[in-house]
């Protein structure tokens, strides 16, 4: 059984548009949400990017029972461990059972940078999400916490903690991340890419821990009325996906992002983006993606034409998978 979500960009859209596509993804038979958690968007064309948190909070409210996963950076920057740990924990008491997950990773300049912190190296960046995980989990079983490093804590505690608390899941871009987190986290997600390097991703993970555990997918998508059309909004809102990992993880402001990618071409994005008009296409695509293992896929329409991506996929690609569940 796969269940088909929805992705929450608060990059490309105001938190209260936002708040409306989540209910027509809900409606149309999306069976989850997943929200991405920035501080700035990936170029100065999408424009946006809204407190993950407080959204959340207000989406969870303005859905009926639509579960939520956010992914987000609790590495001592933006975010401390300890916040991180209590907000979850908030939400997850407000609405039992609809915060199932929350991914963490080593993130981005481009959201961290503003403390004023220097930007650590990934080794060290690994080493401080680790801390982080033992530090939130720590956290949620009641305990007292301290730690003098790498991230510093002085006799923390939670005191509202939910009934059921969330799966802390591993985001991962590499086979080396996916095995190293295999021994730490509840779950594995990742992005599409090329079905051999997922391959590889995959195996690390179970190889370094992680055999068993669930693993999810983000699935770039462009979806429109025509190839041409679906190509242009790929391009327009989304050619940063061109970059690697170790580029954009470096960047530090929209305009830089929008500068690294001045030769990136239309037709260059078909490596990046799952790019097509025919809802059948897609649906190829997300049954390939559930016959490697996935068992949650969190599709993201990089198109503004949020409503009519919703809207066909609610018509003609969902209950495909409906009726995968009822077999």
């Amino acid at each position: 059984m796969t269940l088909i979500g929805y992705h929450a960009s608060h990059e490309q859209f105001p938190p209260s548009e936002l708040l409306g596509h989540v209910q027509a993804a809900e409606a149309a038979g999306f069976g989850a949400v997943m929200s991405s958690d920035h501080l700035t968007p990936w170029s100065e064309r999408q424009g946006q990017s809204g407190f993950a948190w407080a959204w959340l909070g207000a989406a969870l409210q303005a859905t009926q029972a639509i579960p939520f996963g956010i992914i987000t950076v609790p590495m001592g920057w933006r975010y401390h461990p300890t916040i991180t740990a209590q907000a979850a924990a908030t939400v997850a008491e407000m609405f039992p059972g609809r915060l199932p997950w929350m991914a963490l990773g080593t993130g981005q300049a481009m959201n961290e940078h503003v403390t004023g912190e220097r930007w650590p190296s990934k080794p060290e960046r690994n080493e401080r999400l680790q801390a982080a995980v033992g530090i939130i989990r720590d956290l949620w079983s009641g305990k007292l916490v301290s730690r003098e490093g790498p991230i510093k804590v002085d006799e923390a505690r939670i005191h509202t903690l939910p009934g059921e608390l969330p799966r802390l899941v591993a985001g991962a871009l590499s086979p080396k991340t996916a095995e190293w987190a295999g021994g730490w986290a509840d779950a594995l997600i990742t992005v599409n890419q090329p079905r051999e390097n997922i391959r590889e991703i995959i195996q690390a993970f179970r190889r370094g821990g992680g055999e068993g555990k669930p693993l999810y997918l983000q699935a770039h998508i462009s979806f429109a009325s025509s190839d041409d059309e679906a190509r242009s909004n790929a391009f327009d809102q989304w050619r940063s996906n061109a970059l690697t990992a170790a580029i954009s993880e470096m960047l530090r402001l929209p305009e830089e992002f929008d500068e690294a990618c001045a030769k990136v071409r239309p037709e260059d994005m078909d490596h990046h983006v799952r790019i097509s008009a025919d809802p059948i296409r897609h649906v190829e695509w997300l049954e390939a993606d559930a016959a490697m293992g996935f068992e949650e896929i969190y599709v993201h329409n990089v198109g503004r034409n949020q409503r009519e991506f919703i809207d066909v996929f609610g018509r003609e690609v969902l209950p495909r998978f409906k009726s995968h569940e009822r077999n």
